[in-house]
């Protein structure tokens, strides 16, 4: 399954909101550094998705909020 993100980092709070089927809004505390951002939006989705991290990967938009996820 793939699912498009929309990541807003450095954020308040951690969030995760199904905004459609397959697009999800994701807030994160982290800031866009060294892939720790994208690395908080895998832990964020595996808690909210109820599946493991290893599962999860991120396939287009490494440096870009806007990002494509495969979810095995």
């Amino acid at each position: 399954m793939r699912i498009k993100v929309k990541v807003k980092p450095g954020a308040s709070k951690n969030e995760v909101k199904k905004i459609e089927e397959n697009f999800y809004e994701v807030r994160c505390t982290t800031i866009p550094e060294k892939g720790k951002a994208n690395e908080k939006v895998i832990e964020l989705l595996s808690e909210f998705l109820d599946i493991p991290k290893s599962k999860i990967k991120i396939i287009r938009g490494q440096s870009s909020r806007e990002k494509e996820i495969e979810i095995e």
